[in-house]
């Protein structure tokens, strides 16, 4: 399985999305070959879910958890516009430390945005303090929020008095992008309501 996973990120080196991914070929035979094969031999469900690439002049990696060089419950990649070896590992660290939702302010999901707004104004008015209160309540909150959940907000990690934004810009250096993923991130995991299973049992 780890040797499969090694060949696949390798070969999506070469592509550019899932599905060229999917094609293309590693010994004469495609990735979905090879997948549909470890299928059989290892009898588990193996999907190729997610990929990203991403691109600059200076990329830094981090594996957290690793069993086998490369491999591990969390990997990073974080670009940078100049090298700088130790800040990309201890940045690499801190977004697989923090789980930033996007690099800025500018990249956040409006969604995601709106749906704390929605709820710090539920919490604010449930208070019972008036509108205006209310209203400068609410816009300390999502700065506060951004700051939390945006990697240039964020405290950074090795040094919680400079943002990560202030520790890249003492280094001379601008963080351009990053991708993180985690061992079963995003997938819908079946909530089992263990009462009810042994009830249903019991009447059985």
């Amino acid at each position: 399985f780890q040797e499969m996973v090694e060949t696949f990120a390798k070969a999506a080196i070469r592509v550019n999305n899932l599905d060229e991914l999917s094609d293309s070929s590693i010994n004469n035979k495609t990735v979905k070959d090879i997948l549909a094969s470890k299928i059989a031999t290892i009898g588990e469900n193996l999907t190729v879910r997610r990929m990203k690439k991403v691109f600059g002049k200076f990329v830094s990696s981090y594996v957290h958890n690793s069993p086998a060089p490369g491999l591990g419950k969390i990997g990073v990649l974080v670009v940078l516009d100049k090298k700088d070896i130790e800040f990309g590992h201890q940045l690499a660290m801190h977004i697989a430390a923090t789980s930033p939702k996007s690099l800025d302010e500018k990249s956040l999901e409006p969604a995601v945005l709106e749906r704390e707004r929605n709820i710090f104004i539920q919490q604010a008015r449930e208070s019972g303090k008036p509108e205006e209160v209310i209203e400068k309540m609410i816009i300390g909150r999502i700065k506060k929020f951004i700051s939390e959940v945006t990697l240039l907000g964020q405290n950074f990690v090795i040094n919680p008095d400079l943002t990560v934004e202030q520790a890249a810009a003492t280094q001379g250096v601008n963080i351009l992008d990053y991708v993180r993923f985690e061992v079963g991130e995003g997938i819908e995991k079946k909530e089992e309501d263990f009462a009810a299973e042994v009830a249903k049992a019991a009447q059985a």
